[in-house]
């Protein structure tokens, strides 16, 4: 049981991971197009926003209604990211160990 406890927060702590990943690659990708080094009439472009809008917006969008943007500068990603990673830190370990308590060996 321990085995299959300790998997489970390897696949939370690896989705964590591919989203804080996704969060960098969006807050980039919006900064390359603000900046017009790319645009959006690129097709694999277009499908990329799009795609990585879907997946981050659920956790942004929360933010975005709490934090403003300071000086046109979105800062919600880093908020973001800085809640994963305490997450990630903090409340995964202390989770898995508590968890790890009632699970008789």
């Amino acid at each position: 049981m321990a085995a299959i406890i300790g998997f489970l927060f390897f696949l939370i702590t690896a989705v964590l991971r591919l989203f804080v990943i996704a969060l960098i690659v969006n807050a980039v990708l919006s900064w390359l197009v603000a900046f017009d080094v790319i645009n959006y009439r690129n097709r694999f472009v277009a499908s990329l926003a799009a795609t990585l809008d879907r997946i981050v917006s659920p956790v942004l969008e929360p933010l975005r209604r709490i934090i403003p943007p300071l000086g046109g500068i979105d800062v919600t990603p880093i908020v973001a990211i800085i809640v994963i990673q305490g997450i990630m830190i903090y409340l995964l370990p202390a989770s898995q160990a508590a968890l790890l308590s009632f699970v008789p060996f």
